[in-house]
């Protein structure tokens, strides 16, 4: 009876984290940049349902898993293989996971950000990665990740903006002010994405970001 408790207890915790999954894909890895980005995109081209929310989280998704699968396969490796073989425990699989997840973090949150939620949480001057705790780390690498993102999509943004304004600004001087610039800028955009394969140029940026 003991037993069965037992399994019906860690049945219902594993249903629960189950339940975490889509939070911890959203702050713990590099999902929020690169949807992020892509949305700038879309937003940039002036398309509002061209890609659509499902293909573009398809391919934040799959993105999401190339950049990560280094950090994935430390975790399987040193982890749930040893945890499925039943030479460690869950609590030293759950220790040998954060690892990981910790030094890729880590690499991706500025040491400002690490420093404002420290002090939020009143914590004395860390000296190395261990003292700083991973629920002070995990805020920090997500707004790291948003002020990333906004770089990134401004860079993105401004050359869509520009192409607006002289649309909008050659419009003017030919006294077509009634027409909207957003019907003829639009092929522009549109056309000039094509032309420099913007698909290949913004994927390789966002994969190279995390390195």
């Amino acid at each position: 009876m003991k037993t069965d408790g037992t399994n019906a207890v860690q049945l219902l915790l594993m249903i629960g984290a189950l339940s975490l999954v889509p939070a911890a894909l959203f702050t713990l890895t590099g999902f929020t940049r690169i949807i992020i980005v892509l949305g700038f995109i879309r937003t940039g081209l002036g398309t509002p349902t061209a890609p659509p929310n499902q293909v573009l989280v398809g391919i934040a998704l799959f993105l999401t898993i190339f950049v990560m699968a280094p950090t994935f396969g430390k975790v399987k490796k040193d982890a749930f293989d040893p945890l499925q073989k039943g030479q460690i425990s869950q609590t030293v699989a759950l220790q040998r996971a954060e690892k990981p997840m910790r030094e890729f973090m880590f690499d991706q949150t500025r040491t400002k950000d690490i420093a404002l939620f420290a002090g939020l949480a009143k914590l004395e001057r860390p000296k190395t990665r261990a003292d700083i705790p991973t629920h002070v780390l995990i805020p920090a690498f997500v707004i790291s990740e948003l002020k990333t993102a906004f770089q990134i999509g401004f860079l993105i943004f401004l050359p869509f903006l520009i192409i607006d304004l002289v649309v909008a600004s050659t419009l003017m001087s030919m006294g077509m002010m009634m027409l909207p610039p957003i019907f003829i800028s639009l092929p522009f955009k549109i056309l000039l994405f094509v032309l420099v394969d913007g698909w290949n140029l913004v994927t390789r940026s966002l994969v190279e970001s995390f390195t």
